[in-house]
């Protein structure tokens, strides 16, 4: 037992373990939007998309947060604009803005040897250096996502599952839209300078996903996820210490395993456990109960 919990005893371990935690709640949120609507694409795209605007923040010297803010929030408002035209898919948008904002990033980073550290750190993160400072901004964001988590349900279920009726209720899907990317884009832009732009994509992704399997509403997927990958947070600090690992990659790896685990479970339950149980919900209520 000693081993189990020796490491958390000390205090960078536990403030990297209070960033994972928090940083798992805020993917929660955002996570199960990208689950259910299929964004994983954009996910993964906004992730990289922060190159550009980390870069220029630190060949000037300037936060290297507001960098990303900046860069994600115009990525956001690209795949907005270009998604309207009734000429490109959302995939094509997104796909042309990857690649433009991160070959950018790309130009600005190969002018300067200087961001090789900064380019390693910028991609797998350093979860044990969390300061006391980065919980406060994390807290912060967390705030902020639940907020417009709770303000935006109701429009984010219709648009999720049907957007012609949400259309018809007066939600404004496209509004709706446009503020449901701004809620992947602050858990991005929170969260890669914890586990890095690479590794944000598996708090982002794996636990909503695995919990999805099981779960039959949208508030219980975001605290099944938001649980999950606190877990994952806490094993992968715990295999980190002990094997001598990257501590970011593990608590990614443990994330996207425990996925793994869901799956082969929810494969193999019997199949009179599974009726009335859809492999993906089709109907939701209001109240964000889906039903087949």
């Amino acid at each position: 037992m000693e081993a189990f919990f020796a490491p958390f005893g000390v205090v960078f371990v536990q403030r990297a373990l209070w960033g994972g935690i928090l940083v798992s709640a805020i993917c929660a949120l955002a996570g199960t939007w990208v689950v259910l609507r299929g964004m994983a694409f954009l996910g993964d795209a906004m992730s990289h998309g922060m190159l550009p605007g980390v870069a220029l923040a630190s060949l000037f010297g300037q936060n290297l947060l507001l960098g990303a803010a900046l860069a994600a929030g115009t990525m956001a408002a690209g795949v907005t604009a270009l998604g309207r035209s009734p000429r490109l898919s959302q995939d094509t948008s997104i796909g042309l803005l990857f690649v433009g904002m991160l070959s950018v990033g790309v130009i600005i980073v190969s002018h300067s040897a200087s961001f090789a550290v900064d380019l390693t750190g910028f991609l797998f993160g350093d979860v044990l250096a969390v300061r006391e400072r980065d919980l406060a901004y994390l807290g912060a964001a967390l705030a902020v996502a639940l907020a417009v988590a709770a303000g935006g349900h109701r429009a984010f279920v219709a648009l999720a599952f049907d957007p012609r009726k949400a259309h018809t209720l007066g939600l404004a899907p496209r509004a709706a839209h446009a503020v449901l990317l701004g809620l992947v884009t602050l858990a991005v832009v929170a969260s890669f300078h914890v586990v890095g732009t690479l590794l944000v994509f598996g708090l982002l992704i794996a636990p909503p996903a695995a919990v999805a399997l099981w779960a039959r509403s949208i508030p219980v997927i975001m605290l099944g996820a938001a649980l999950l990958g606190s877990a994952a947070t806490f094993v992968g600090l715990l295999v980190s210490w002990h094997w001598e690992t990257a501590a970011g990659a593990t608590i990614a790896a443990v994330a996207v395993a425990l996925f793994f685990v869901s799956a082969l479970a929810s494969a193999a339950r019997p199949a009179a456990s599974r009726t009335g149980r859809p492999e993906r919900p089709t109907t939701v209520h209001q109240e964000g109960q889906t039903t087949p």
